[in-house]
């Protein structure tokens, strides 16, 4: 059902209370929400009206003005246009992640059986007719319409420790195929609310994460990253609540109707590509691994540190810090100690940091007035980094 607009009705012409109703009720007629929630509000408004006359106004105009703010915010027939390109693809995750080649390869399969799926899909009604070859004679099997079929994107699990790439290849994979990203920490997450949301008549009310994520992107086809989401795992009390909600929303047979508790009307999550990250394992039920395409982030060489470090991290901090290479010289000889000045660890942060602390140095140097370029060598590398600081408990 379509509602007119009413243009005739001026502020000035009547008190400030139907006012208020009148510029919330253009809001509403005015958004994309649909026509059955629109139709469930618009009944809300107009208690308001009665309600001018009847008191109590003041108190359930904030609830339903809060609520239709909301509700007009979730982009419920927008869309990024996908675009899969496999060459693309990797281009993006090779400018920004060093060798990971077995991960890389996995991720471009999909990405190329997806892109195959797009063509099909924009080209042809039906799927050709395919054959099947027995031992006794040639099957033929029926073609299937696939005009309105949807393209479902796998939901990935990427397994690793911490700093070894999985949050970074996800932000790639959502630029390579055009798409807005998002990420919801399950870490911070204590309970279910926070995923989805309060009901409208609490005080604290509001959308969960999920339905901020969609606002957030402006989209309804976004990348969203369930960051750590071993830690949401348990079999009782909250978190028990929260595994089951990620369960819901990584099936593709039941995210189509996602009821946030706030929105109290079923949100449409099947074209949503989710990817999960855990560092382990350990404590996932075997529902959610059937859910999800396991994709395991093995640690990284002191050799591939040292190209990361060179080539990725030290030119960005480097821009950070408004310095230039012919600033600095560093020393092949050194660079061991600033991989592991602590030990072994599995991924770069702490080697970014480490390079962060040095730069930092050669910029407070160059501040001092030393003549550049400011040479860092085995002799003085405890001038820039601390590097007999022990293990860290």
């Amino acid at each position: 059902m379509d509602y007119p607009i009413d243009d005739n009705l001026s502020s000035s012409s009547i008190d400030d209370s139907t006012a208020e109703i009148l510029s919330l009720e253009n809001k509403l007629l005015s958004s994309s929400v649909p026509n059955d929630l629109k139709e469930e509000s618009m009944l809300s408004v107009n208690r308001l009206k009665r309600m001018i006359r009847m008191g109590g106004y003041s108190s359930e105009f904030e609830t339903v003005n809060k609520y239709i703010d909301w509700i007009v915010r979730i982009p419920w027939t927008s869309f990024s246009e996908d675009r899969f390109d496999i060459h693309e693809a990797r281009e993006i995750m090779d400018s920004t992640h060093y060798g990971m080649e077995s991960v890389k390869n996995l991720i471009l399969d999909y990405l190329a059986s997806m892109e195959l799926k797009q063509k099909n899909y924009s080209s042809r009604l039906n799927i050709p007719t395919q054959f099947q070859i027995t031992n006794e004679n040639i099957t033929e099997r029926p073609s299937v319409n696939i005009q309105n079929k949807k393209i479902h994107t796998p939901v990935f699990l990427f397994v690793g420790l911490q700093g070894v790439g999985k949050t970074s290849i996800a932000r790639s994979i959502a630029q390579s195929m055009n798409r807005k990203f998002a990420r919801i920490s399950l870490g911070a997450i204590g309970d279910v609310r926070t995923l989805r949301g309060t009901p409208r008549y609490s005080v604290d009310g509001e959308p969960g994460q999920i339905v901020k994520s969609l606002i957030r992107c402006g989209t309804m086809n976004p990348v969203i990253l369930l960051d750590e989401i071993e830690k949401s795992s348990g079999n009782v009390g909250l978190l028990s609540d929260v595994m089951a909600t990620l369960l819901e929303i990584l099936d593709p047979e039941q995210n189509a109707t996602f009821v946030d508790h706030y929105i109290d009307h079923p949100i449409d999550l099947s074209n949503v590509m989710f990817i999960c990250t855990a560092n382990n394992l350990g404590g996932l039920s075997a529902a959610l691994l059937d859910r999800v395409e396991v994709i395991r982030f093995t640690s990284y060489s002191d050799e591939e540190k040292e190209v990361i470090a060179k080539q990725y991290i030290l030119p960005g901090v480097l821009e950070e810090y408004s310095l230039t290479p012919d600033q600095i010289q560093i020393s092949d000889d050194i660079w061991i100690s600033v991989i592991r000045p602590v030990g072994f660890d599995a991924g770069i942060r702490q080697l970014e940091r480490n390079i962060a602390t040095m730069i930092r140095s050669v910029a407070r140097k160059i501040v001092e007035g030393e003549s550049t370029p400011i040479i860092i060598n085995k002799e003085n590398l405890s001038d820039f980094l601390n590097v007999d600081q022990g293990p860290l408990s």
